[in-house]
C-alpha cells in the first residue's frame, strides 16, 4: 500500500491477563431504514457471506453478545445467534404488546435485538460482527434506523489486497437495502459504541481518517460523516443531486463516484483507506472536498456527546475535522 496504515494497539496490563483491548481495523458499517421483520433474512445472509470470504471458522470468536453480558461463544452460542437473526412473528410490534414488563426491557434496551461478535481468545481479534435493529414500533420513530457492520484486521487487508478487500465490501453492501453507509479505517473496542477515547484521543486528531464512532442510530437520511468508501442510498443520493450532480462539485483526482444499481452510489476517496497525519501534514485533502460538499446533510454533532477524561470540546474538534 502507498499510505501506510498506523499500528495503534492498547493491552490489558500484564496482571490483568494483558488481552488486546483496542487497535485499528477496516470497517463497513451501513445504516438501514428498516426494522428486523424486514432484515432478518438478508441480514443472516450477509453474516455467512462475511463469514466465508473472510475464511473464518466457527472458532474464529470465543465470545459474543446478544445485548446483554459476552457469554462463550459455542456451538449452543451459534444456535443462539441464528434464532435471534431468525425472522420474527407477523405481527411482533411493541405497540400491540401486553406484558408491561417486556415493553419496559425494550424500551431500556433502545433495541429489538442485538448481535455482536468481536473478541477472540487474547482479546479484540480484528474481526467483528454487529447487528441492532431498531424497536419494532407499527409506525417507526422517526430518523430512527438498524445498523449492520463488518470489520477486518489492517492485516487482512495487507495480507489479500486492496482490489479483494474492496470486492468483499462491495459485496457485502449490495446484500443490504442501506439508506447509507461508509467503509474506511476505525478503532475498534469491546465498548460497542466507540472506544474509550481517554489513552486515544490524541491519535485520533492526529489521524483524521480513523473513525471512533459505531454509527449513529437516529441518523434518518443525513449521513454520518466521510470515509474512504461512502455509500449513499436512493434518499440520500437524491437530496445531493444525483452521482452526476455529485461527481461534477468534486475535483480532487483521487475521488471517484460510482453509480450503483437501486439509484445508489459510491463515493471513493482515493483507492485505499488512508488515515492522514497532521503531524506530517496529510490533512487528507479529498476527504475535506467531500465534506464540504455533504456539509448539509452531514449528521451533527450531537451536543451530548463529549468524551470523558479528554480534554474540553475534543470530541466535537474530532467530528468538525473535515470542516474547520
Amino acid at each position: 500500500m502507498k499510505h501506510p496504515i498506523p499500528r495503534i494497539r492498547r493491552h490489558a496490563p500484564p496482571d490483568n491477563g494483558g488481552r488486546l483491548l483496542q487497535r485499528e481495523v477496516l470497517r463497513l458499517v451501513l445504516h438501514l431504514p428498516f426494522g428486523h421483520r424486514e432484515l432478518a433474512t438478508p441480514v443472516s445472509h450477509a453474516l455467512e457471506v462475511y463469514l466465508r470470504n473472510a475464511g473464518l471458522g466457527a472458532d474464529a470468536f470465543t465470545g459474543y453478545s446478544l445485548g446483554e453480558e459476552p457469554m462463550p461463544l459455542d456451538a449452543d452460542g451459534w444456535a443462539d445467534i441464528r434464532d435471534t437473526l431468525a425472522p420474527p412473528p407477523r405481527d411482533a410490534f411493541l405497540d400491540e404488546q401486553t406484558e408491561e414488563s417486556f415493553l419496559k426491557q425494550k424500551m431500556k434496551e433502545q433495541f429489538d435485538r442485538t448481535v455482536e461478535l468481536s473478541i477472540g481468545a487474547t482479546g479484540v481479534t480484528g474481526y467483528g460482527f454487529f447487528y441492532w435493529a431498531r424497536l419494532p414500533w407499527r409506525p417507526p420513530v422517526q430518523d430512527q434506523v438498524s445498523l449492520v457492520s463488518f470489520s477486518w484486521p489492517t492485516e487482512h487487508l495487507e495480507a489479500h489486497g486492496l482490489e479483494r478487500m474492496r470486492a468483499e465490501i462491495m459485496e457485502l453492501a449490495a446484500l443490504l437495502p442501506y439508506v447509507s453507509g461508509h467503509a474506511g479505517l476505525a478503532f475498534s473496542s469491546p465498548n460497542l459504541w466507540g472506544p474509550s477515547m481517554k489513552d486515544l484521543h490524541e491519535e485520533a486528531l492526529r489521524y483524521p481518517g480513523l473513525d471512533v464512532t459505531h454509527g449513529q442510530r437516529d441518523l434518518g437520511s443525513r449521513v454520518d460523516g466521510v470515509h474512504w468508501l461512502n455509500f449513499l442510498g436512493p434518499e440520500v443520493l437524491t437530496q445531493v443531486g444525483g452521482a452526476e450532480a455529485l461527481r461534477s462539485r468534486l475535483h480532487s483526482p483521487s475521488t471517484s463516484v460510482q453509480p450503483l444499481g437501486g439509484n445508489r452510489a459510491v463515493v471513493a476517496l482515493g483507492v485505499e483507506p488512508e488515515a492522514g497525519d497532521l503531524l506530517r501534514g496529510d490533512t487528507l485533502p479529498a476527504y475535506r472536498e467531500l465534506a464540504h460538499v455533504l456539509k448539509p446533510w452531514l449528521f451533527p454533532h450531537p451536543e451530548h456527546v463529549s468524551w470523558r477524561d479528554c480534554p474540553p470540546d475534543m470530541a466535537r474538534r474530532w467530528w468538525r475535522r473535515f470542516l474547520d
